[in-house]
């Protein structure tokens, strides 16, 4: 009986490892098939370069910026102890001009941008549009905040983008929306405060900038090759120019918007 007892039990063996690898093989086998049914997508990638644009924007001769009256709202007038100005034309007594908004217009074409992880940002403050002029991309996502204690509403009139008008009464509110098409400019307005704007541009590509209050504006990270670059101010309108940039290098613009002046690459 003992003889009989170890023979059974040595001709089971194979048969329990048997069952044992068969099932762990076919579980380690359903993934693979599975990836072979649906191949994952490759990431879109980003096309980046070494190459940049620094340049200047300048007005001369300009009349100064005007200054706003805000007694229509008490709660405005409390938050500027002095005078506030719209920020039209803002320059300085050496014509350096802020608020000009420059971008790659054309060169870019066949290239894939995908929209950054990045929040850009529209804040109300001292009822007033902060910044007064900006550029985000296609799809990125962008936060409208009320940072003043009184009612606002955010009316966004753009031409191909859809049109939004939403109240924010309470301060700390805050929208989000996203733009699904590329356009330069989409106005922004407050109809509570007549004197509220601001200017977004759309764009699919990540190639912009403004200038800054010294009329200094910079685009990095430009793949080497050769652009039309826009300049567009709110007052002033557009002025174009050719540039090339090279891997490694930073070309130099200049925009003027004085009466009989003309943009420049060098």
């Amino acid at each position: 009986m003992k003889k009989l007892s170890i023979l059974m039990a040595i001709a089971l063996i194979p048969a329990t490892l048997a069952i044992g690898c068969g099932g762990g093989g076919e579980e380690a086998a359903a993934p693979t098939q599975q990836a072979d049914s649906a191949p994952a997508a490759a990431p879109q990638q980003a096309v980046t370069g070494g190459g940049a644009i620094a340049g200047n924007a300048k007005y001369v001769n300009g009349d100064p910026d005007a200054a706003i009256g805000m007694d229509a709202d008490p709660v405005c007038a409390s938050l500027h102890p002095g005078e506030v100005h719209t920020e039209k034309v803002v320059a300085d007594d050496n014509g350096n001009l802020a608020n000009v908004f420059v971008y790659v217009k054309s060169g870019l074409e066949g290239k894939s941008y995908p929209a950054p992880s990045s929040t850009h940002t529209l804040d109300q403050i001292g009822c007033q549009y902060k910044p007064h002029v900006s550029g985000m991309q296609v799809g990125q996502k962008l936060v409208i905040r009320n940072s003043d204690p009184t009612l606002h509403n955010v009316h966004a009139m753009p031409s191909v983008n859809k049109e939004f008008n939403q109240g924010q009464p309470f301060q700390g509110m805050e929208l989000e929306h996203s733009f699904d098409q590329a356009e330069v400019m989409v106005p922004f307005k407050c109809d509570v405060h007549p004197w509220m704007s601001s200017f977004m541009a759309v764009l699919d590509h990540p190639f912009f900038g403004v200038s800054s209050e010294e009329g200094s504006f910079g685009i990095e990270n430009l793949p080497a090759g050769t652009y039309v670059l826009e300049a567009w101010h709110e007052e002033f309108g557009t002025q174009t120019v050719e540039v090339t940039v090279a891997d490694g290098e930073t070309a130099q613009v200049s925009f003027d918007f004085s009466p009989g002046a003309v943009a420049s690459a060098g």
